[in-house]
């Protein structure tokens, strides 16, 4: 029994080693030639293979009930071999290269799903997180990677032997634009570029003192030469000159209103807007109007590949982002904001709501007339719809409504009765614009765009103890057609076209008792050629920007040319010196005719060059400046001369001495900049200061020149700025001299019922001083949710600032002062969650 059991356990044993023996010498590798000998045999064909190529590889021996084909990649699987079929006979065997990666964005750091690997015979795609992998055959290939609104960058497949997978960031293609020499000219997100010009990417931006989110109009008056004298969005003054002397487009599109809560912030979306440019002198011979500055916002023009966007609320409104793609080739922004005081009033609309409306109307009628049911609203919408048909096309196509209401009730007593008016205020503008951009090969591109804005501004205001009803409206219509070419080759970039714009603002004052109807309107229609040349030597840090505008307006037949200038050289490694100027001019101006015109709130109405009473407004700038750059520390001092003709006393927004004249001429304004800025790690500090000398001549008037209602002499701002993964903080002050203005003559202050005023503008109102802080903080919720709660204080110190005053004759036949005083301390907060 026993020996039966072990002769049973030595037979197990014996074919039990004897299979392992037998799998050994089955699964044993074989020289890879001696496999193909096998196969030529067997299959009847040849390998065509360098001499050195099979040296010491080894494998596997395919199965012999494999097809041949299947023999084929079963190799391929065991080496880094690729057997390519010449012919029915014939294959060729090279050795494969793998090749893998993760493509990114240079400037967020975001993966880009969907971005194109390609080489001569592979063709592969990232996935979610923006890799790839795969194997390539022909070492001399290079590796092109492309993605749409992406610059193609091309790879040399050597840079692919390491072992590690490479991160490859691809940049967003973008128009000519002016190389940046400077980042964080101010905070993270404010850079200078070559041509002088001031970018702000909001994708980047931090934070300013006062400002908790990214408002456009605000942010730009942080930078030196750029105040508002009456602390408003919509009455910007760039180096001297008035709002309306400003250019403002947002993605190419002319917009003739710029302020919600009629002037305290921003009517564009910051969270649709990507970036913003400040020109204030050398401006690009494709851009006409805007004879004292240009302010150009741009939406995004890149296609995200997946859903993204945010919503918040802060103590004056809500709003919107969604960013959402439309496949691979296309995607669709939207945008959308709300005032909140519908359903809750908070302490800052508040503040806004008395701003606004102080010595107006609204806020205090004539006796015997109460105001009551005061009900205000204002919201924006706007749209960008982004589509490349090809790696050579895009269209873009964008839209913007915004619109601001205000109305109330007069109440009055009529023989123990009580009778009712409404009054009301709206303003609002609708614009559309086309883009598309065809680049035909590495060094040629041309962009057609085409736009068409709307702007209406109209107040009813309703008299009850008159029993009356005054409409007013202010209308401008604007279509524009802009092609321009675009050459890049070497050193130089040649860019020309043509423009056509046509102008229609129309006017209506209709009083129905007693009865009056007057309606003007006016069209101008103006065609223009221009040329852009820009010639770089980076070798010697050298670039000259020269360009000629030549406009043809079909109403006057008159020909305007203007020239434009912008050269820079580089000193030496920290020394940059640059040269800067322009003609321009402009069809279109604001005139205030009373100042309780439109309820008193928005006094301003845009009127046309008439060639008369209206001259076309014309200026003419030059700037030097030196810029100095070193270990975090940065100065840039310019001075300029301007010089701008055409101006009436009626656009300059006069309210004691001629304040009622209509008379014609000129300002010229004599003015230096300075910033220093220095960065230590998280910290950035800055100190600017402006200097202007702004003197008004009107050879008409009593006194032919005199200091302009915008010379603000001296102006200081001082800040800094905290920065990290998730806190902002900023703080700072800003100063400047008193607005000039005139004061009644002592001792004969009333001649023939009205005051009469001494020296125009020989007094100043008191200095202006305020203090902001501003808080951001920036937290996870969860893998898909991030948020931020910020909170700012304006005018921290409540200080009353007087922004403007006037005088009207009282009862006892003497001048009563009248004074508009700045905002007081105002508080706000926001809560901000991204998806």
């Amino acid at each position: 029994m026993l020996k039966s059991r072990l002769l049973h356990i030595n037979l197990f044993l014996c074919v039990f080693f004897s299979c392992i023996t037998y799998s050994q010498v089955v699964q044993k590798k074989t020289p890879i030639r001696e496999v193909l000998q096998l196969l030529t045999q067997e299959h009847k064909v040849q390998f065509n293979y360098q001499s050195d190529l099979l040296n010491d590889v080894y494998v596997f021996l395919p199965k012999n009930n494999l097809t041949f084909s299947q023999k084929i990649k079963n190799l391929e699987s065991q080496t880094s071999l690729y057997f390519s079929v010449i012919s029915n006979k014939i294959i060729s065997i090279v050795k494969t290269i793998k090749i893998c990666g993760f493509i990114k964005d240079k400037l967020t750091n975001q993966p880009l799903t969907g971005a194109t690997i390609s080489t001569e015979n592979l063709i592969l795609i990232s996935d979610d997180t923006g890799y790839f992998e795969g194997k390539i055959t022909n070492s001399q290939n290079n590796i092109s990677i492309s993605f749409i609104g992406y610059t193609t960058n091309d790879q040399k497949t050597a840079s692919f032997t390491s072992s590690k997978c490479k991160t490859i960031f691809l940049q967003q293609e973008n128009e000519v634009i002016d190389p940046i020499i400077i980042t964080e000219y101010l905070v993270s997100g404010i850079n200078k570029t070559e041509n002088g010009n001031t970018t702000i990417n909001f994708s980047t931006f931090s934070i300013l003192p006062g400002l908790i989110e990214a408002d456009v109009l605000q942010t730009i008056q942080a930078l030196p030469g750029i105040q508002s004298s009456d602390e408003t969005v919509s009455n910007i003054n760039i180096r001297g000159g008035s709002n309306d002397q400003n250019l403002i487009l947002w993605d190419d599109i002319k917009m003739y209103q710029s302020g919600h809560f009629f002037g305290l912030i921003s009517s564009f979306n910051p969270q649709i807007t990507k970036k913003a440019t400040l020109i204030t002198n050398g401006t690009d011979a494709s851009y006409t109007d805007g004879v004292s500055g240009t302010i150009s916002m741009k939406t995004d023009k890149k296609i995200t590949p997946v859903f993204n966007g945010n919503v918040s609320v802060n103590f004056i409104s809500t709003d919107l982002f969604f960013d959402i793609p439309l496949g691979e080739k296309s995607s669709l922004q939207i945008a959308g904001r709300k005032s909140i005081n519908n359903w809750i009033q908070t302490p800052t609309y508040k503040v806004y709501f008395d701003r606004i409306t102080q010595l107006t109307e609204i806020e205090n009628n004539v006796t015997n007339v109460i105001n009551s049911d005061q009900t205000f609203d204002f919201y924006d919408t706007s749209a960008r719809w982004l589509y490349h048909p090809s790696k050579k096309d895009v269209i873009s196509v964008n839209f913007i409504l915004i619109n601001n209401d205000l109305s109330f009730n007069e109440t009055a007593s009529f023989s123990g009765n009580l009778e009712t008016k409404r009054s009301s205020l709206s303003q609002n503008s609708i614009a559309t614009g086309i883009s598309y951009k065809r680049k035909w090969n590495t060094t040629f591109s041309t962009i057609l765009n085409i736009y068409e804005t709307d702007y209406k501004l109209k107040a009813i205001n309703a008299n009850v103890l008159q029993n009356q009803r005054f409409l007013q409206e202010n209308t401008v219509s604007e279509t524009g057609i802009k092609l321009s070419a675009l050459y890049n080759f070497e050193n130089w970039k040649l860019k020309t076209g043509y423009q056509l714009i046509e102008s229609k603002v129309t006017d209506l004052n209709d009083i129905d008792l007693p009865r009056f109807l007057r309606l003007n309107s006016s069209v101008i229609r103006e065609h223009a050629i221009f040329s852009q040349v820009k010639y770089q030597n980076k070798k010697i840090g050298f670039s000259i920007s020269p360009g000629l505008r030549i406009n043809y307006n079909t109403k006057f037949s008159k020909f305007l040319l203007e020239p434009r200038l912008s050269i820079r050289k580089k000193l030496n490694d920290d020394f940059q010196i640059e040269a800067l100027g322009e003609f321009k001019h402009q069809n279109s101006t604001q005139i205030i005719n009373f100042q309780n015109d439109f309820l008193g709130l928005e006094k301003r109405r845009w009127q046309l060059a008439n060639n008369n009473d209206i001259p076309i407004l014309k200026s003419k700038q030059a700037s030097l400046g030196l810029l100095y750059s070193n270990n975090n520390w940065l100065v840039d001092a310019k001075s300029y001369y301007k010089k701008v003709t055409g101006i009436t006393t009626q656009s300059q927004g006069f309210t004691t001495k001629y304040e009622f004249e209509r008379a014609t001429g000129s300002y010229s304004v004599l003015g230096f900049d300075f910033l220093l800025r220095k960065r230590i790690k998280n910290i950035s500090s800055w100190l600017s200061y402006s200097f202007m000398n702004n003197q008004y001549e009107f050879n008409s008037l009593e006194e032919v020149q005199f200091p302009s209602n915008f010379d603000n002499s001296h102006s200081i701002t001082l800040g800094t700025t905290y920065l990290n993964d998730y806190l902002n903080f900023s703080a700072g002050f800003n100063y400047r001299t008193g607005k000039p203005t005139s004061k009644p003559l002592l001792g004969n202050e009333i001649i023939t019922n009205k005051v009469n005023f001494d020296t125009a503008n020989n007094t100043r109102l008191k200095e202006y001083f305020r203090v902001d802080a501003s808080a951001v903080y920036k937290f996870k919720i969860s893998e898909i949710f991030n948020s931020e709660i910020g909170v700012s204080v304006w005018n921290l110190l409540n200080r009353e600032n007087t922004i403007n005053n006037y005088y009207r004759i009282g009862s006892d036949n003497s001048p009563d002062k009248f004074s508009r005083s700045s905002l007081g301390i105002t508080t706000n907060f926001v809560f901000r969650l991204y998806f």
